[in-house]
């Protein structure tokens, strides 16, 4: 018998099963069972709509969730909001199609808004296509190289952190757009404004019917999981463009709303012009950027989804493939980049989707949403989006495990905290590449702990130094300073049989510091294990 998704209990030990594979890696053993399927029904007939009774209502789902988070993507990115629809078509028809995760959704992601708006403003419009494609073309030689597992190995403190940067200025811009002011073009600048902007909101300078109507759709976006059941099955984003949709109709409300140009219009393939940004040494930044980071979130996912369902595990080479393809795609019609998003992701496995169909059919419904209804679009509130964006940026900021790690991993909330600030006073880029230097810093530090235990059990007996840890170059003037305080006239007993590792410099200097003790004071140092110098 078939257990839908939602209802299992995830395991954290990998371990679900006696058919299942430890390893994330996608391998094919013997027990695996069909794509998203239990065991049981491993004998059951296969095809891409043998699950169709659970994969068609969690498509439509998926879809609900997908196109207001499309849209305030696309706007908060200063692009057309067609171009966020049509990357969600091609993470729905073509990602979805593809191999690596099974269950998880691809689409336009906030973690990407910021770095996209700062192209866009930087190259302008036509340079986006271009650049996206470069990405695409990077992320699929990286998954050919098989280098998909590596990101499995960033710190999750600056993965964190940057996430949490990436919503602080999500939120900082949204709180300007909304409030009809120009967000200021630096992160501290954003930052100083506030007080400004809170003025304006106080005598009432500000589009205050645009702040209220963003007040109210996040404050509806935090209390909707605690309504009754029945008004929870309408996903909340949905749920709050509809009435902010339906509030602006009815009261005739005086507030900006979504500009439609029709979904044909809003492709831009890219011309050579548009590809003097790539050449460029800002350009191959970005492009960087958007490769990295895109993968990185998109890997993030899948292992969180993989946490979440009984199914085939992911082939991170194959999906790391699968998303420069999206994106390679994305590039040449002139859309936003795509990553895997966690958001819609669990949407589809909470609704019981068992394979790929729900993923694929979501895309044809978008599909048929922009091209048979794009006037719909016409009636929603920039505000309501801005609102639905703040709340996805709160959710980037991760107060409960920095909590969790600050009674458990201090470091590793410096790490956060300075990756987050990072970024908002320089970059995205820059600000991840210090969080990496940061974390790879604290590890080493760590790495090379020394402890020095000395006894003195007097009587003219030797003295008796312990070393325990890492002897790393690191710590080598602590040792040198603790070994050269002794007293010369006094024998030495140096055990440095736990240590852990013992790298050359140290090695080299505690054999110098032995042949001087011994030249100075005519005693003794004998060394547990001795110490040989190699070739």
């Amino acid at each position: 018998m078939n257990t839908p998704y939602r209802n299992r209990i995830p395991d954290r030990s990998g371990l679900r099963g006696r058919n299942r594979v430890p390893d994330g890696s996608g391998s094919r053993g013997r027990n695996r069972v069909p794509d998203g399927s239990d065991p049981s029904a491993a004998s059951a007939p296969r095809g891409p709509f043998a699950h169709w009774r659970q994969d068609l209502p969690a498509s439509l789902v998926v879809f609900l969730v997908a196109v207001p988070l499309c849209v305030g993507v696309a706007v908060a990115s200063g692009v057309p909001a067609e171009r966020g629809l049509i990357t969600g078509i091609v993470g729905g028809l073509v990602v979805g199609l593809l191999p690596g995760s099974s269950l998880q959704v691809s689409g336009p992601a906030a973690g990407l808004t910021v770095l996209v708006y700062d192209a866009v403003q930087q190259f302008g419009l036509a340079s986006l296509g271009p650049l996206v494609l470069t990405a695409g073309v990077l992320q699929v030689t990286m998954g050919l190289l098989r280098m998909g597992r590596w990101f499995r190995a960033i710190s999750l403190s600056v993965v964190h952190g940057m996430l949490a940067g990436i919503g602080l200025i999500l939120i900082l811009g949204q709180l300007y757009a909304v409030s009809g002011r120009s967000a200021p073009g630096t992160g501290p600048a954003k930052v100083a404004g506030l007080p400004a902007l809170l003025g304006d909101w106080l005598t009432g300078r500000a589009a205050m019917t645009a702040v209220l109507m963003t007040a109210a759709t996040v404050a509806l976006l935090m209390c909707w999981k605690k309504l009754p059941g029945p008004v929870r099955a309408v996903p909340a984003p949905l749920a709050a463009v509809a009435l902010a949709a339906g509030a602006t109709a009815l009261f005739d409300l005086d507030v900006p709303r979504v500009d439609v140009d029709g979904l044909l219009g809003a492709v831009a393939v890219p011309t050579a012009d548009g590809f003097g940004a790539v050449a460029s040494a800002a350009g191959l930044g970005t492009v960087l950027a958007f490769a990295v980071i895109a993968s990185a979130e998109s890997l993030f996912s899948a292992a969180a989804v993989d946490q979440m369902h009984d199914g085939r595990r992911t082939d991170y080479d194959r999906e790391l493939t699968s998303q420069g393809v999206g994106n390679a795609l994305c590039g040449l019609l002139g859309a936003l980049p795509m990553t895997a998003v966690i958001v819609r992701s669990a949407a589809n496995v909470q609704a019981g989707a068992r394979t790929r169909t729900s993923r694929v059919l979501h895309g044809v419904w978008l599909l048929l949403f922009a091209a048979l209804l794009p006037a719909v679009l016409g009636l929603i509130p920039l505000a309501v989006l801005g609102g639905v964006l703040i709340h996805a940026g709160g959710k980037l900021i991760p107060l409960r495990q920095g909590a969790a790690l600050w009674r458990a991993h201090r470091g590793e909330v410096v790490v956060l905290t300075a990756t987050a600030g990072a970024i908002v006073v320089t970059n995205l880029f820059e600000g991840v590449l210090l969080g990496v230097a940061l974390a790879v810093a604290k590890s080493a530090w760590q790495t090379s702990r020394l402890h020095i235990d000395l006894t003195d059990d007097g009587d003219g007996r030797p003295l008796q130094v312990r070393l325990s840890g890492n002897a790393t170059f690191l710590r080598l003037p602590r040792l040198l300073d603790t070994l050269e305080s002794l007293p010369t006239d006094r024998a030495v007993d140096l055990d440095w049989s736990e240590l852990r590792h013992l790298d050359h410099a140290c090695r080299s200097a505690l054999l110098t510091w032995a042949d001087q003790h011994t030249a100075r004071g005519s005693t003794d140092v004998r060394l547990k294990p001795p110490l040989v110098m190699s070739a």
